[in-house]
């Protein structure tokens, strides 16, 4: 197990990451803020859904990830459908133009990654990507209920 002196640093270089949040933030196109930005992409990775599972999958409430979904439903990004199994739901999915946006998001975003790590060997990039994935989810872990007895 890592020492205190660690898990204060470790703390630190998340309170500065914000920074490389921001820069990847502003790679993103004016008309696609954040928000909506993680529809599209949530809709991408995990296809069609209720709006209850995209708020759950955004972890944010129902109200905020409605105006998401405003967004980029004007946008034509997105279609709602009614959900066969109940008419009062509706199915979110993207459309080619959502597809497009997302294609487009991450052609910036991995432009901008390569450039600021274009001094890292693979291997160096293979290993942050796996202590990031690791790191996601051992607070995935942590958000899954006790078993009490």
């Amino acid at each position: 197990m890592a020492e205190q002196a660690q898990y204060e640093e470790l703390v630190r270089q998340f309170s500065a990451f914000g920074a490389v949040k921001r820069e990847m933030g502003r790679t993103l196109p004016s008309d696609c803020p954040a928000g909506s930005a993680a529809v599209l992409t949530l809709l991408a990775r995990h296809g069609e859904m209720r709006m209850s599972r995209l708020a759950e999958l955004l972890a944010v409430d129902m109200s905020v990830t409605s105006r998401h979904v405003a967004h980029v439903a004007e946008r034509g990004w997105i279609e709602r459908s009614p959900d066969p199994a109940d008419r009062r739901s509706r199915i979110l999915h993207l459309t080619p133009a959502g597809e497009d946006r997302v294609l487009e998001m991450s052609r910036r975003t991995t432009q901008l990654l390569a450039e600021r790590l274009g001094d890292w060997s693979d291997d160096e990039v293979a290993q942050l990507t796996r202590l990031m994935a690791r790191l996601r989810a051992s607070f995935d872990d942590c958000r899954t209920p006790a078993i009490t007895q």
